[in-house]
């Protein structure tokens, strides 16, 4: 039979039958007692039926043998990262990360004896460079977070297995509807299914995605530190991501059209994303990419008022989060890079005037406006 296509999957896989009253939803349940006789089911063991299903989905959609969820996205990440690593061990990181993976890497990674280093993102010759005999786990994220970057997923998984590395991505910003990094043979994929995969702003989850065999080691680490996701939340996550694929397809156009937009806007200095054509980006993210995503990334020039253009818009919020049906702005110098040092910032290119804009699904003459009169009116007040 047929594999089913992408946006089949969303709606069907891992749907739990509901043999009481054939409900079209799969049921919710909520215990965490269940019959020894039947098994050592347990919410912390990552083995209810909903949380089982939702596996199955997200499986599916990242070409995955087995998936487990968890409480956030930072508990996927730190339970993936100690599930490979010990003391004693080496990791490379890009330095383009989200600032809680940064800050977990510099703060916590050396209390387990583990070492770190950081290699230009768009290098593979750094990377090759930063590995030792220790060297366990080579970690991406891409597109990162904030300046859109793309990294060369084949190149980084080939580099990896030449040398015996498990190699680990983030791939929130991208989501299984814009990038399979299995595919392109990466061994471990994590997501912030706070963002694309739950997709309204009211989920707190992760995930990380492998072989079976990577997934029980996962799995060791996990069922003890206790990062497992309410299965209440769990059917939530489910229920959302049977519209992922609507909502990032719509997403991916209005970003596309609004990066063109802002490009050629006399208030703005520079526009990070992936899809447009003089981005450095463009080709390879064209090889890797289903499409670019609904992120990106502005620079407000200095005639412009970062603050009064914040202050002005009526639709898109300010918000600490991204990825939902509405679209929403955060400035990462303030935010999600906010316990960076200053120096690594202004090295990263992340300063005051940079603006991530997460797209949503809103009618794109209705954002471009929004984005206009705010931008007029910093424009005309500074």
């Amino acid at each position: 039979m047929k594999k089913n296509k992408p946006e089949t999957l969303c709606v069907h896989e891992g749907q739990i039958e509901d043999p009481l009253y054939n409900g079209a939803v799969s049921p919710l349940y909520m215990s965490t007692a269940y019959s020894y006789k039947k098994g050592d089911m347990y919410p912390r063991y990552f083995n209810t039926p909903n949380q089982v299903g939702l596996s199955k989905k997200i499986s599916s959609l990242e070409k995955a043998e087995e998936t487990l969820v968890f409480g956030s996205g930072m508990a996927a990440i730190s339970t993936s990262l100690l599930s490979f690593l010990s003391s004693g061990d080496h990791v490379i990181f890009q330095p383009d990360l989200y600032g809680g993976t940064r800050n977990f890497a510099t703060e916590h990674l050396n209390t387990y004896g583990i070492e770190h280093s950081f290699a230009d993102s768009t290098d593979l010759n750094d990377f090759a460079a930063k590995i030792k005999d220790n060297t366990k786990v080579i970690y991406v994220e891409t597109p990162s977070n904030p300046l859109m970057k793309i990294i060369d997923l084949k190149g980084i998984s080939e580099l990896a297995k030449d040398n015996k590395i498990i190699t680990m991505i983030d791939n929130t910003f991208a989501s299984p509807v814009n990038q399979n990094p299995i595919s392109l043979g990466i061994d471990i994929v994590i997501h912030s299914a706070t963002k694309y995969l739950g997709g309204h702003s009211d989920i707190l989850a992760g995930s990380v995605s492998s072989s079976k065999k990577n997934m029980e080691a996962v799995f060791s680490v996990g069922k003890s530190l206790g990062g497992n996701l309410s299965d209440y939340t769990v059917w939530l996550l489910e229920r959302s991501l049977k519209t992922l694929f609507v909502r990032v397809e719509k997403q991916n156009k209005n970003a596309n059209e609004l990066a063109h937009f802002l490009q050629n806007h006399v208030c703005i200095n520079k526009v990070f994303y992936p899809g447009l054509d003089n981005s450095i980006f463009h080709n390879l993210a064209r090889e890797q990419m289903n499409d670019f995503t609904g992120m990106l990334s502005f620079e407000i020039n200095k005639n412009t008022s970062r603050e009064v253009f914040e202050s002005n818009l009526k639709l898109i919020q300010p918000a600490i989060s991204l990825a939902g049906v509405e679209s929403t702005i955060n400035v990462p110098f303030l935010t999600s890079h906010k316990w960076l040092p200053k120096e690594e910032k202004r090295k990263q290119g992340i300063t005051e005037s940079l603006v991530r804009f997460s797209v949503g699904i809103e009618d794109v003459g209705d954002l471009k406006n929004d984005l206009n009169q705010a931008l007029k009116k910093a424009s005309d007040e500074s």
